[in-house]
């Protein structure tokens, strides 16, 4: 039988704490991030030699989705990107952040519902026709579903408040 040793765990530790890390900043906003060379390497060649974060690499992504033209390229959304960046940053500090970002998200949102909205061509609407002939089926409704909470009867609440009054009074 063969003992474990120790110099195993130590050795995997060095190993571990000796990954190569370089620092790089994004080419459309500026943020600065930490990461492996072949991670780096992977992302150039990704975006024809440019260094992009995560948060605009989904900008991008979403930018070729929402896009009027039948399909654009990843260099044209990135180049897309790039401009709409510059422009953000050159506009200078907004005068009240909170304010900003409030209207920043909005804008997101209203984007985000726009593209889904064009996505879908036909509404997913359980009220059409059989037939499909656009009209509105006026028997196919809802039904009312029950609370999924449960219902107290009168009786047992006050019942409760009484004997919550009776322990309160006992303890004057």
């Amino acid at each position: 039988m063969v003992m474990p040793t120790t110099e195993a765990p130590q050795t995997l530790t060095t190993k571990l704490t000796q990954i190569e890390v370089d620092s790089v900043k994004c080419d459309c906003c500026g943020l600065t991030e930490e990461c492996t060379p072949a991670y780096i390497d992977r992302i150039r060649a990704r975006y024809n030699g440019k260094w992009i974060c995560g948060l605009c690499a989904e900008a991008v992504k979403d930018e070729i989705v929402r896009c009027e033209r039948p399909m654009i390229s990843t260099e044209e959304a990135l180049t897309q990107h790039i401009n709409f960046c510059k422009k953000f940053n050159s506009a200078g500090p907004p005068p009240n952040p909170a304010v900003h970002l409030i209207s920043a998200m909005r804008q997101i949102l209203r984007r985000r519902s726009d593209s889904l909205r064009s996505l879908r061509s036909m509404p997913c609407s359980p009220t059409k026709g059989a037939a499909g002939r656009g009209m509105i089926d006026r028997s196919a409704k809802f039904s009312r579903s029950e609370s999924c909470i449960p219902t107290l009867s009168l009786s047992l609440v006050d019942s409760s408040i009484d004997s919550i009054e009776e322990e309160e009074e006992g303890n004057k």
